[in-house]
C-alpha cells in the first residue's frame, strides 16, 4: 500500500512540469498576437439607415489587417473597425478606408455614394401635390442598347420627328399621396413585338402606327386583351435611396407598355420596377427612366415644365426616310468571299464581320471568307447589289444557297447554334428595316463539324415574314434591296467563328 502511494506521488510530480509547459505555451499564444506576413486588403460595404438618411453604417471586410483609418469625406474620420457615422447634410461623399498591418503595405479602398433627403427627392417626382410628365421632345427620348455606355447600340431611338406623335402627348401623373395616373389622350402606339411581329402568332392587328385607344382596338397580335394599358389610375412606390420606382396595378407602365422589371411582356402585368433619376434645369425637370436587364438597356426621358413656354412644338408629320432605289431584275446574285469588290453583291456596314480571302480550313487551295459572329445581341452580315445599289425584282430568281464550315472549336453548348439564316429587307427606305422583312432559316443542330456543308432555300417558302400582308414571298415585293446572312442565331451575346463560300441567289 505504501509502495503504491509513493508511485502515485512520483507520477504526479512528473506530470506537473508537463502541464506547466502547456500552460506557458497557451499563455504565450494569448499574450503574443499573431501577425501576418501578407499585405492587407481593404474592403468594406455600407448601409444607409432606413429611418435617418444621414446615418450610415460601415461594415469592414478587410483581410490581413490589424488597424484601420476611415475618412468619411466630410472632414471627419475614425479608427474603429466598423464605425457608424452621421453626416450633417445631404450630398455626395467619397469614403476612404485604409487598412494596415505591421508587415505589409497599407491598402486603400474608396466608395462614393449620395445621401438624399427622401422628402425632397419625392417632391422632385410628385411636386407639392402632383406632377405631370411627358416624353421629352428634345433629342432622343427613347432608345435601346446593350448597356448605359451604348444606349442606342441596337436602336438609334425615338425623337420628336413626327414618327410617333401620339406617344409625345400621353401623360404620366404622379401624386403626392402615392397614386399614379396614366392618360393616353385617346391614342395608342402599335408597338413592334406586341401588336405585330410576335413569334408563333398569326394575327397582325395593325402596322406600327398611332391608332385610336378603344377597348376594341386594344388587342395584341396573339388576340390577347391589353386594354389594361389604356388610361387608368394605379399606385407607386419610390425608393429615394436607390432610385427604384415601382408601379403597381394591372397595366401600369412607363417607357413602353411591354417593358417589365426584367424582361418584355406582350400582355399587361401587375407590377413593374424601373430606375429613376431626376435632374433640375431652369424652367423644367428631366426624368431618366431606365430598364436595365442582363443584356438590354432601355432608357426613356420624360419632362415636366414649370415654364410651359419652353416646351417645343409637337411634330405631327414625319419627313420621308431614305430613297427609292432603281429597280433591277437580275438572273443571279453571288459572292464567293475569295476577295472583296468583285461580285454582284457586296457587304455594307454590319455587326457581324467578314474577312475575305482566308485559307480554306478544310485544306484546299481555295480562298474563303471568315465569318465572325460578334458579341452584339442582334446582328447579321449585310449585302447590297454592286456596283450600283438596286431594289431587287425576284422574278428571275428561285433559290438561295451558301456553303458553311462549322469549326469544332466553337462552343455550341450554350446559345451559339449552327442555325443559318438568309433574309431580305428594305434598308434604303425603311428606317427600322427589321420590322418588315422575310427570312429563310435552317436549324443546324445536325450539321457536321469541321467540314463544308451546302445549304439552300427555296425563295417561295420563307420561314418568317414580319408583316404577312406586305407579301407572303419575295415575288410579291420589288422593294427589297438588302440580303443578310446570320449564322449562330440572334438574341444572345455568344461569339463564334465560321467559314463561308459561294453565297448565291439564282
Amino acid at each position: 500500500m505504501k509502495k503504491n502511494y509513493l508511485n502515485f506521488i512520483n507520477r504526479f510530480i512528473f506530470i506537473i512540469p508537463i502541464m506547466a509547459l502547456v500552460l506557458l505555451a497557451g499563455c504565450g499564444d494569448d499574450d503574443e498576437p499573431m501577425t501576418s506576413n501578407e499585405n492587407p486588403v481593404a474592403s468594406f460595404q455600407y448601409e444607409i439607415d432606413a429611418n435617418d438618411f444621414l446615418s450610415v453604417s460601415f461594415m469592414n471586410f478587410s483581410q490581413n489587417a490589424t488597424s484601420y483609418r476611415w475618412d468619411f469625406g466630410d472632414g471627419n474620420s475614425s479608427t474603429d473597425e466598423s464605425p457608424s457615422h452621421t453626416y450633417d447634410v445631404a450630398g455626395t461623399y467619397s469614403v476612404e478606408l485604409t487598412a494596415s498591418n505591421a508587415s505589409g503595405t497599407p491598402s486603400v479602398r474608396s466608395e462614393t455614394f449620395t445621401l438624399t433627403d427622401p422628402d425632397s427627392a419625392l417632391k422632385l417626382l410628385t411636386g407639392e401635390s402632383s406632377k405631370t410628365w411627358k416624353l421629352f421632345r428634345e433629342g432622343t427620348s427613347l432608345s435601346l442598347g446593350p448597356n448605359a455606355d451604348n444606349p442606342a447600340g441596337f436602336w438609334a431611338g425615338l425623337s420628336n420627328d413626327g414618327g410617333r406623335p401620339c406617344s409625345y402627348e400621353q401623360e404620366f401623373i404622379f401624386h403626392r399621396d402615392g397614386t399614379f395616373e396614366f392618360d393616353d389622350k385617346g391614342m395608342f402606339w402599335a408597338e413592334f413585338g406586341v401588336f405585330n411581329n410576335v413569334a408563333n402568332c398569326d394575327v397582325s392587328v395593325t402596322d406600327e402606327q398611332c391608332f385610336e385607344s378603344t377597348d376594341a382596338n386594344m388587342v395584341n397580335a396573339c388576340g390577347d386583351d391589353v386594354s389594361a394599358w389604356r388610361s387608368g389610375t394605379h399606385t407607386f412606390d419610390y425608393n429615394t435611396a436607390t432610385g427604384d420606382l415601382t408601379l403597381s396595378g394591372l397595366g401600369a407602365w412607363i417607357g413602353i407598355p411591354k417593358l417589365g422589371t426584367s424582361g418584355e411582356s406582350i400582355t399587361p402585368v401587375n407590377s413593374v420596377t424601373t430606375k429613376v433619376t431626376i435632374e433640375q434645369f431652369t424652367g423644367y425637370d428631366v426624368m431618366l427612366v431606365e430598364f436595365i436587364w442582363a443584356d438590354l438597356y432601355w432608357p426613356a426621358r420624360y419632362v415636366n415644365y414649370s415654364d410651359p413656354s419652353l416646351e417645343p412644338e409637337l411634330v405631327t408629320e414625319q419627313e420621308e426616310f431614305g430613297e427609292v432605289l432603281p429597280e433591277a431584275s437580275p438572273t443571279s446574285l453571288a459572292h464567293s468571299f475569295a476577295e472583296a469588290g468583285t461580285s454582284t453583291i457586296d457587304t455594307i456596314p454590319s455587326a457581324s464581320k467578314i474577312t475575305f480571302g482566308v485559307p480554306d480550313p478544310a485544306g484546299s487551295t481555295d480562298l474563303v471568307g471568315e465569318f465572325l459572329r460578334t458579341t452584339d445581341q442582334f446582328q447579321e452580315l449585310k449585302f447590297q447589289t454592286s456596283p450600283e445599289k438596286n431594289d431587287i425584282n425576284f422574278e428571275n430568281l428561285s433559290t438561295a444557297s451558301i456553303e458553311v464550315y462549322f469549326p469544332s472549336s466553337n462552343d455550341y453548348s450554350g446559345t451559339l447554334t449552327k442555325n443559318v439564316i438568309i433574309g431580305l429587307a428594305d434598308v434604303s427606305k425603311t428606317e427600322q428595316w427589321w420590322t418588315d422583312l422575310q427570312q429563310f432559316e435552317i436549324e443546324g443542330s445536325a450539321f457536321p463539324e469541321d467540314e463544308w456543308v451546302s445549304i439552300s432555300f427555296e425563295l417561295n417558302g420563307p420561314t418568317y415574314i414580319a408583316v404577312p400582308d406586305n407579301g407572303t414571298t419575295p415575288y410579291e415585293r420589288n422593294d427589297y434591296d438588302m440580303i443578310f446572312l446570320n449564322i449562330g442565331s440572334g438574341d444572345h451575346t455568344d461569339s463564334g467563328t465560321f467559314y463561308v463560300r459561294n453565297l448565291k441567289i439564282d
